[in-house]
């Protein structure tokens, strides 16, 4: 709806898409698992996608999560051109200075626009894509030995002068990236402010962090205008996640000395949602509904299939703060799903533990990102909500050392609690995702946020001397440093994801090919006939801070169960649909 809103102001406009577009819902799931997608056939995403006319797209990291028979066959039926630049094949050359390109690297575009005069003029759009080089961590076990990846911001400095040198005079980077403040690595995953100061980029359509610019949250950012829309000069923008919103740059071109470049522009983001006044600003398209009835019909029957019945609520309204039945039930799974797969191996008879994060907990994606299933009846919709990446499931042999150390990296979630300073301070640091707070299932342990801590969001060691994990113990006593223990993961943290210290794929002993979720399905499964009960056992919990309040915010709809945690209150209802919490003293 937004988009043909914007078509009709503009006669001269492109669309493009950035990626993060197979993969993220039950829809894609039974695309690419339940009835996959044969070679021929086109994917419900172009369906809706190729009358809509894109120009071109980018493909994002969760493109590559089924592999990449699944992306080069579903790609196929995309009636517009895909870009990457930076993923090169692995065959031998992918290190030279002529590696061999994966994708299609850029497309320069033939169109005819009606100038001002209404006078038709041709020109010539060069448009390249990005996407992180993590993805070879991410997905290590669908792209190891068949693709590699190169920095962005490098493929950019080569791709763009033979852009322009090939007749692009106007050159838009699709960059499956983030924005961040500070020095960008030259593998950074988020390197838009590097690819900013490419010479030669026009336009730069970028998204990947799931945050919007340009929105005040990027006040503070180098070489940023708000107002226009730019980084650096470049206009940008980054409209949300999952079609919140939608990007729109707008271009004045003139060409006073022979060669059409950029005299003006603007940019900024158009929502499909009033969040203040909590009241949808679009109508549905009908379009949709009607292109892919029959796909959507299928993930319905799909995700309304039961697996499995609960005795308790399953919720994640407290899991930054508490321990939580929405990462307990997902740890259960994974230690029955290792355990069966460790009998008959040298490491049968050490202790499984099991590490899992919260993946639903509101802040920037709303105040209704959250996991709520009622006890009762568990189907495929609701192992959907309670893990929602197509992650496969790893297990690590690590000391009890290590897993000390992998805790502190996971107790970096939380500020510093001063226990002399006001009687209330915020407890949860919002720049540290969620999906890297791991709990480890197996041992007890308190956290002690008095403490600095011990590492940075980015992994390095800000804090030598400080600990916030205490009394870490296993069986009821104080770990062994040097015990062994096998840890089930997931293939995102197993391969490097998070950086957390010591975790690296060289300790990878299970690198299992069955996703995370389906273990949880199996786990529910073998349930079939008896109540599962998903509450929390409670082995870790925020160490007391003396007399200080640490609070935090989460849903207003979490207020209805603490009459379950005695250690938690409402502080203040914000009426947007968020409350304040508090940890009693």
């Amino acid at each position: 709806t937004l988009i043909k809103a914007a078509r009709s102001e503009a006669p001269n406009s492109l669309l493009f898409d950035n990626g993060d577009l197979l993969q993220g819902n039950p829809l894609g799931d039974v695309m690419a698992k339940i009835k996959p997608l044969k070679a021929g056939q086109t994917h419900p995403a172009y369906k809706v996608m190729n009358p809509l006319q894109y120009d071109a797209a980018n493909l994002g990291n969760h493109e590559f999560n089924f592999g990449l028979d699944f992306l080069r066959r579903a790609i196929s039926g995309a009636q517009f051109p895909y870009v990457s630049a930076n993923v090169v094949l692995a065959d031998g050359k992918q290190n030279s200075a002529n590696p061999t390109p994966a994708f299609t690297p850029y497309v320069i575009l033939d169109r005819s626009f009606v100038d001002a005069k209404g006078a038709k003029q041709a020109l010539k759009i060069g448009v390249i894509g990005f996407v992180p080089p993590q993805i070879m961590q991410w997905d290590k076990a669908n792209l190891e030995g068949k693709v590699a990846t190169r920095s962005m911001v490098e493929m950019a400095e080569r791709y763009v002068p033979e852009m322009i040198g090939k007749g692009a005079q106007l050159v838009v980077a699709i960059a499956h990236s983030g924005f961040e403040k500070g020095e960008v690595g030259q593998l950074g995953e988020n390197a838009v402010s590097k690819l900013a100061e490419v010479i030669g980029i026009d336009a730069i359509l970028f998204g990947h962090a799931h945050a919007e610019f340009p929105s005040k949250a990027f006040a503070s950012h180098p070489k940023v205008d708000l107002e226009r829309g730019t980084i650096n000069g470049v206009p940008s923008v980054m409209p949300g996640r999952w079609g919140d919103h939608l990007g729109v740059i707008d271009l004045t071109l003139d060409k006073p000395a022979g060669r059409w470049q950029v005299v003006d522009s603007r940019a900024h983001i158009r929502p499909i949602f009033d969040r203040a006044a909590k009241k949808s600003l679009v109508d549905a398209d009908p379009m949709v509904e009607r292109l892919i009835a029959t796909e959507h019909a299928q993930t319905l029957d799909y995700v309304r299939s039961q697996v499995a019945e609960s005795s308790a609520p399953i919720y994640s309204y407290f899991s930054l703060v508490t321990d939580d039945p929405s990462v307990q039930i997902v740890s259960n799974a994974q230690t029955a799903y290792v355990k069966r797969a460790m009998q008959g191996t040298d490491y049968e008879k050490l202790p499984i533990l099991s590490a899992a994060a919260p993946f639903k907990t509101g802040g920037r994606q709303g105040w209704s990102y959250f996991t709520d299933i009622p006890a009762g009846p568990l189907a495929i919709k609701h192992v959907a909500d309670l893990y929602i990446y197509p992650n496969t499931l790893k297990a690590m042999l690590m000391t009890g050392a290590e897993v000390r150390e992998w805790l502190e990296m996971s107790a970096g979630q939380f500020h510093q609690i001063d226990p002399k300073g006001p009687a209330q301070q915020a407890l949860v640091n919002d720049a540290f995702p969620s999906y890297n707070f791991d709990v480890i299932d197996g041992v007890t342990y308190e956290i002690d946020v008095t403490q600095p801590a011990r590492y940075a969001i980015n992994g390095q060691l800000a804090n030598p001397n400080a600990q916030r994990i205490r009394n870490l113990s296993f069986g009821g006593k104080p770990i062994d440093p040097q015990a062994r223990f096998i840890v089930a993961t997931n293939n995102y943290r197993a391969y490097g994801g998070g950086n957390f210290p010591g975790v690296t794929g060289a300790k990878v002993v299970l690198d299992a090919p069955d996703e995370n979720r389906q273990a949880l399905v199996d786990y529910l499964s073998q349930s079939a006939g008896s109540k599962i009960n998903p509450s929390a056992d409670g082995n870790w919990r925020i160490a007391p801070t003396g007399t200080v309040e640490a609070t935090f915010l989460s849903s207003s709809n979490a207020a209805r169960f603490l009459a379950q945690h005695p250690g938690i209150r409402l502080v203040k209802d914000n009426g947007d649909g968020s409350a304040v919490y508090g940890l009693k003293p």
